[in-house]
């Protein structure tokens, strides 16, 4: 693929990511009063107190920081940036003014706009830009003041359901705090596939056995390195083998019919990139999964 058709591809992606975003907050958050979190809840709060259209205060909260994360992050980044919240300004107020919402009650409301705001965000992640918001502004105040990004969002998101509290009242700003964590429930699910496989570590004295066998009869690949173990001090052979979800109990039973005293050890995967799952490709300087 070219880099003028990678382009596009990428721009159609964050333009189709802005809308879910915006549909969440239109037909689910702002007319439920549900501030969750970022200039986004905090566009709703401005809404409510003062009649700003949310739309335009939302981009007009954004402008600062762009400002800024062209010293930070550089013109590529935030014209992504920019380009998608702008797109998601002004389909935020073209919602609003369209689309009715379609419940009446309040956490159904929560629930469907954090999930529809965590899968359009995770859309436009994927395309290398932001909406802007508490994302850029915790990469900027991290680029000035040392620190976590994890714990600028936290402190930024946690002022906005403060505030929701004061204005909306105790109860709506619980379900705030209930759509932000949905929402990153759902980015984290679809940027890393969800435990969608599983990895298996098999402590064997069998293992040469057992290393064919999941090779021919489960068509997986496998890998066998040596462990020692600090109790006995003895050298251990151990395969470390990533499988589907299907196929856990075809592995346990192989396990079981060809060494009954082998250790395993099974964990959940968000993501596995390689061969027999997904392939990567390589995106301006950065890994992505197809």
């Amino acid at each position: 693929m070219s880099k003028f058709t990678r382009g596009l591809a990428d721009y159609f992606l964050l333009s189709g990511g802005a809308a879910v975003v915006a549909l969440g907050i239109a037909a689910f958050q702002v007319p439920h009063r549900i501030a969750a979190g970022g200039l986004s809840g905090l566009a709703t709060v401005l809404h409510y107190t003062l009649g700003l259209p949310v739309g335009l205060t939302l981009l007009g909260l954004n402008v600062p920081l762009f400002v800024l994360a062209v010293r930070v992050r550089g013109w590529s980044f935030t014209f992504r940036s920019l380009y998608g919240t702008v797109i998601l300004s002004v389909l935020v107020d073209t919602f609003l003014a369209l689309i009715p919402s379609p419940t009446a009650d309040s956490l159904l409301a929560t629930l469907y706009g954090g999930a529809l705001v965590g899968f359009g965000l995770s859309l436009v992640f994927r395309a290398g830009g932001t909406t802007g918001g508490t994302d850029m502004a915790a990469q900027i105040l991290r680029a000035f003041f040392p620190g976590s990004t994890g714990r600028a969002l936290v402190l930024i998101d946690g002022t906005v359901i403060v505030l929701a509290a004061w204005v909306f009242g105790l109860e709506l700003a619980l379900y705030g705090l209930i759509s932000v964590f949905l929402s990153g429930v759902v980015i984290d699910a679809v940027q890393e596939g969800g435990l969608y496989a599983r990895a298996a570590f098999i402590i064997s004295e069998r293992a040469e056995e057992l290393g064919p066998a999941i090779l021919t009869r489960l068509n997986r690949g496998a890998t066998l390195f040596e462990a020692r173990g600090l109790y006995t001090g003895a050298k251990r052979p151990v395969i470390l083998c990533v499988v589907s979800r299907s196929e856990v109990a075809r592995l346990k039973a192989l396990v079981a019919e060809l060494d009954p005293r082998a250790f395993v050890v099974v964990a959940g995967v968000h993501e596995v990139l390689g061969e027999g799952f997904k392939a990567m490709e390589r995106r301006e300087g950065t890994y992505w999964s197809k």
